[in-house]
């Protein structure tokens, strides 16, 4: 996020971007260590200072974007923020993993009003950097929404597959916050290509997909190398399968082939994350599992271009989405902050919560 802040606003603003942050972060860790110590004190203490940080932040962030963003907003949807990470984190705790999910999606959807907030501050304040890019309009809403549902997947595929693995006595919840989101993008896809699209969306994203990925992690845990290389095949045909179902949804206009590779590659990265996680490889599968998570947005980019491209009449005329800039680990292109690359930043602080969760149990059961 640092050398984000740093494209805009420079290393000053950067730097004060990771003074606040960072001991933002270090706040959260100490609100987990008092609730973990029973300390209501210490607990009542971090959360203050949680609460101080949405305070400062945003202030920062008024002053960043000279006013485009008012801190009293910023500080609005940045309390709501901290409240969900709070309220999922006890819930969890408490055992109620109904409401620690629901408040889970609630969280990271909450995420993409905060980046579409931030985002059109910024591209306020600097016309000239993004060409007349205008990010709140119905082609932007379409394809935040289809990154935010395809990135939530990715989260919760791999826990559940982290999960079930372990036999965690939360693993329902999430293969149930799952079939919420397949619920959801299933009625996205069927705004577009109506209930027979949206029927059959389902049926392939559910069979040779989210069925195949649980039939390969009881193939992993029974050390069964054929049911595993049966699963293996089963996802294969999915991204074949997949690939033409929006080849035919789009007219041509999103190639079979160019789809069936990202989801292939989709696939290997939610198979990785879960090898490595299972090995023991923890940092090799949480960088597995953010190259993942980000890869994701590239799926939803593309998919919203095929959409609008293929229904004009839909979307203003301004709506035409724009390129999408790079968003390897490293940082990203100076010219292309828009919706999309804000929204994968800040949902990233919240899509690890379901990860976070997982290898902390691993840990402690292992």
């Amino acid at each position: 996020m640092k050398p984000a802040i740093a494209s805009l606003y420079g290393d000053e603003g950067a730097e004060e971007f990771d003074r606040i942050f960072s001991a933002h972060n270090d706040y959260t860790a100490d609100y987990v260590q008092a609730v973990k110590d029973g300390d209501t004190e210490a607990q009542e203490e971090a959360s203050a200072m949680l609460d101080s940080f949405y305070v400062e932040f945003g202030e920062f962030l008024e002053t960043a974007t000279e006013g485009t963003l008012p801190s009293d907003a910023a500080i609005e949807v940045l309390d709501v923020h901290e409240q969900q990470v709070e309220d999922a984190f006890i819930a969890y705790v408490d055992g109620d993993y109904e409401t620690a999910y629901m408040t889970y999606r609630e969280g990271l959807s909450h995420m993409f009003d905060i980046s579409a907030a931030l985002s059109d501050a910024i591209v306020q304040q600097n016309p000239d950097q993004f060409e007349g890019s205008v990010p709140l309009t119905a082609a932007g809403d379409l394809r935040s929404d289809l990154s935010n549902l395809v990135a939530e997947h990715f989260a919760l595929a791999t826990s559940s597959m982290s999960k079930e693995f372990k036999e965690s006595e939360d693993f329902d919840f999430v293969s149930w916050a799952e079939d919420e989101n397949t619920a959801d993008l299933k009625a996205t896809i069927s705004s577009v290509y109506g209930e027979e699209g949206g029927e059959q969306f389902e049926q392939i994203w559910q069979g040779n997909h989210i069925l195949a990925q649980s039939d390969y992690v009881n193939a992993v845990k029974n050390d069964d190398e054929a049911a595993k290389e049966e699963a293996q095949n089963r996802l294969s045909t999915f991204a074949d399968e997949f690939g033409m179902f929006l080849e035919t949804a789009t007219d041509g206009i999103l190639p079979a082939a160019d789809a069936t590779e990202l989801v292939n590659m989709h696939e290997e990265q939610v198979f990785t994350t879960f090898d490595r996680y299972i090995e023991g490889d923890y940092d090799g599968s949480f960088e597995k599992y953010r190259e993942g998570y980000a890869f994701t947005f590239d799926i939803g980019a593309g998919l919203a271009d095929a959409i609008v491209t293929q229904n004009p009449e839909l979307f203003e005329e301004e709506a035409a989405v724009p390129e999408m800039p790079q968003t390897g680990m490293g940082g990203t292109s100076d010219s292309g902050m828009t919706l999309q690359w804000l929204a994968w930043i800040l949902a990233g602080a919240t899509a690890g919560f379901v990860g976070y969760f997982g290898v902390r149990r691993f840990r402690t059961n292992g």
